[in-house]
């Protein structure tokens, strides 16, 4: 039985052609071989699985290739090339710095390099996870970084810069490795299965792509541990089985629902999920991921960030066409912040269900066709009729025009005006209206109302356009100074009980009466007077209190030479040491700490 070699060693790359998704790194170390500008030390650093040691062992092997061809590549011929491949090169040498890190194998190491090659020109280490060097290790291995001979070269890989101490860093040119790109990823991998002849679908590549996050050597372990699973035929079904992911039609049924503000669905979509044994916070961040494809695909130049097969970019397509973009940013912050607070819930399947709530009623007036809003009345009470004007007659009246026109629109609500009559028949004097409600039949025959919030906020702000209009009457009642001050103390000493520090702000200074009815009042800084609500409730309470509407409020601010005033505990505390200093002492003395 042949012994199988697992495709991140069977597909190694063996020259800097092959490299993949590192054409910047690769251009430039064949650039210095061509013009013999070869650093004395290399540190090449980046994410796990980019091909670090992979260019480390390539740009060691062609250094000492006795015939290096016109594109800077080894000649994989010479004596040189063909011991290296065969692992038998006694000019490179590899050492794991996670298992050798003590000063004693850098100084065994730096003994060797006093030994010349035998056989081609340079004499290569190769020192892999460098950062788990020991401090003692690193300053042993200084000097010989530093000044080492002419056929030494030393190449560092780490995958953690940070933990290397400058002086390393100093002495050595450093290539930042890049994650490759999801599409490169997919690209090798189909190479990868022609060369196995396995049949692999476009979609599943790229999700092992995708799941590799930028490391070609965890999609190629990815890809072998599916082919077991599958044998030799790589399906998109079989992928996301093996790789516990949810799959996009879920994605793809939970929008087409909320763009129909379909609730009984959306739950039923959420607790199949669920039975299929993943956890809400994986679906909201499936969900979250969807919903920026959608948005991506709404500008054009956005579009190449989607990492998607041909196919299922077009499935997108069509589902972005539906979907706003103002709707989609609201969507994906309502999700994000489920998504933040999932964890400190303790009902987590109710917290996603309302976050799937909210969002259907996001796309309740912004998104789907008409056809779609009439179909969702019927399926979805979360529709409501728009708030009608509020009469004060006390008999049943017949239906409205715009009311019969809802009704003979959504086929699926009784056709009598009772329900609707009956909530207007309740006391007009209110000093908030109530919203509209309509009657919701459930299966057993009992009638339900449904609030709308749209609808109450809008009657709110109908409301406050009402009492705007409505223009104050105009007093101009005299006071003095006296008169002032004994309102303003009235106030603060009220108001302490709601907020405690504004009160406090302005009752450290005493108003002044000026021309006008203008009233001035000092406060330490402008935080206070851009609080507009405390303002506003500062300045009717005067109105009210002194009979004057014209009164006008205006801040000013304390001299930059003005002593402060103590406010605070520890203001009171610091004054008095300073005037009495016996007190810091006695506090010592006694070893007192202050609570403030």
């Amino acid at each position: 039985m042949e012994n199988f070699i697992v495709s991140a060693r069977k597909y190694r790359p063996l020259s800097f052609k092959q490299v993949i998704g590192q054409q910047a790194i690769t251009s430039t170390l064949q650039n210095a071989i061509k013009n013999n500008h070869l650093a004395q030390a290399f540190l090449f650093t980046g994410p796990r699985g980019v091909g670090k040691t992979t260019c480390a062992r390539i740009l060691a092997k062609t250094i000492n290739c006795e015939n290096i061809t016109a594109e800077a590549e080894a000649c994989d011929k010479c004596e040189s090339c063909t011991s290296f491949n065969d692992n038998a090169s006694f000019n490179i040498h590899e050492l794991d710095a996670a298992s050798n890190n003590s000063v004693d194998d850098i100084r065994a190491l730096v003994e060797r390099v006093r030994i010349p090659p035998q056989v081609g020109k340079y004499k290569v280490y190769i020192i892999d996870e460098v950062h788990m060097l020991s401090a003692a290790a690193f300053n042993a291995f200084l000097k010989t970084l530093e000044e080492p001979p002419a056929y030494a070269k030393f190449i560092l890989a780490t995958t953690e810069k940070h933990k290397i101490i400058p002086t390393i860093l100093s002495r050595c040119q450093i290539f930042d490795f890049k994650r490759i790109q999801v599409e490169d990823i997919a690209a090798y991998l189909a190479y990868v299965a022609k060369n196995e002849k396995i049949e692999a679908g476009e979609d599943a590549l790229h999700i092992i792509a995708q799941k590799a996050d930028g490391a070609l050597r965890d999609a190629l372990s990815t890809f072998d541990q599916i082919v077991s699973f599958s044998g030799n035929e790589l399906t998109y079904k079989n992928v996301i089985e093996n790789l516990n992911i949810l799959d996009y039609e879920y994605f793809f049924r939970v929008t087409d629902a909320l763009l129909s503000g379909d609730i009984p669905e959306l739950l039923l979509i959420f607790n199949e999920i669920i039975e299929n044994g993943f956890d809400g916070q994986h679906f909201l961040t499936g969900l979250g991921e969807h919903l920026r494809s959608l948005l991506l695909l709404k500008d054009p130049q956005t579009i190449q960030l989607m990492h998607t097969g041909t196919g299922l970019k077009e499935k997108y397509k069509a589902q972005a066409a539906r979907c706003e973009a103002a709707w989609l940013l609201h969507a994906l912050e309502t999700c994000n912040k489920y998504d933040l607070d999932y964890k400190t819930s303790n009902n987590k399947r109710l917290h996603v269900e309302i976050c799937l709530m909210q969002i259907s009623h996001i796309g309740e007036n912004n998104t789907g066709t008409q056809a779609e809003k009439k179909q969702a009345a019927v399926i979805s009470p979360a529709k409501q009729v728009q708030p009608t004007t509020q009469q004060p007659a006390r008999t049943p009246e017949p239906l409205s025009q715009a009311e019969k026109s809802v009704s003979e629109e959504k086929p699926g609500y009784p056709e009598t005006p009772e329900p609707v009559q009956a909530e207007t028949e309740k006391p007009a004097a209110r000093p908030v209206p109530r919203p509209a409600t309509k009657p919701v039949t459930e299966g057993n025959g009992r009638k339900i109302k449904n609030i709308s919030i749209k609808d109450s906020l809008e009657a709110l702000k109908k409301n406050k356009e009402k009492g705007e209009q409505s223009a104050e009457p105009v007093r101009t009642n005299p006071f003095d100074q006296e008169k002032l001050e004994e309102a303003w103390n009235l106030f603060t000493a009220s108001y302490q009980s709601r907020s405690p520090s504004f009160a406090s702000a302005i009752a450290k200074y005493t108003p002044k009466l000026k021309e006008d009815f203008v009233v001035e009042y000092k406060v330490d800084n402008k935080i206070i007077t851009q609080d507009t609500l405390n303002v506003t409730a500062l300045l009717q309470f005067l109105k009210a209190e002194l009979s004057n509407t014209e009164i006008t409020l205006t801040p000013v601010f304390p001299e930059k030479n003005e002593p402060k005033k103590a406010y605070t505990d520890r203001e009171k505390f610091d004054q008095m040491a300073k005037k009495y200093p016996e007190i810091v002492k006695l506090k010592e003395q006694l070893g007192l700490e202050l609570q403030f």
